[in-house]
């Protein structure tokens, strides 16, 4: 008998209501390999989980790996630093990272216009 007991996989959901406050934290975040996700619940540093995201006008949700990289816990935190964890984004490849890349920008291209766009991407 395997003495190896594996966990269950984990997949973390985070549902954007509004493509303009996906398209901050992209800007903001997600474009540089990590987020930060506000709940009062983290998981452990060092957990690693699949992290989806359900974005509007996206049909099928962007899968990425992730892992907790350091924890806001509600007896820490405060107004200007709220309970939650800082996950980083885990690409299997430089390819995988450009085409998520790539689609997340064109999407970008086609709501906000090219124009801005640019600009906030700091192209």
């Amino acid at each position: 008998m395997s003495s190896d007991k594996r966990a269950a996989p984990i997949e973390l959901q985070l549902d954007y209501q509004r493509l303009n406050t996906f398209f901050a934290d992209y800007v903001k975040n997600l474009s540089r390999g990590g987020t930060f996700v506000n709940t009062k619940k983290p998981l452990p540093v060092g957990t690693q989980f699949v992290f989806v995201l359900s974005v509007p006008r996206i049909q099928t949700p962007l899968r990425f790996d992730g892992k907790v990289m350091w924890v806001t816990s509600i007896e820490d935190s405060s107004k200007a630093n709220p309970p939650g964890m800082g996950i980083e984004i885990e690409y299997p490849s430089e390819e995988e990272k450009q085409r998520m890349q790539s689609a997340v920008e064109e999407l970008m291209r086609a709501e906000l216009g090219p124009k801005l766009t640019h600009r906030l991407l700091g192209e």
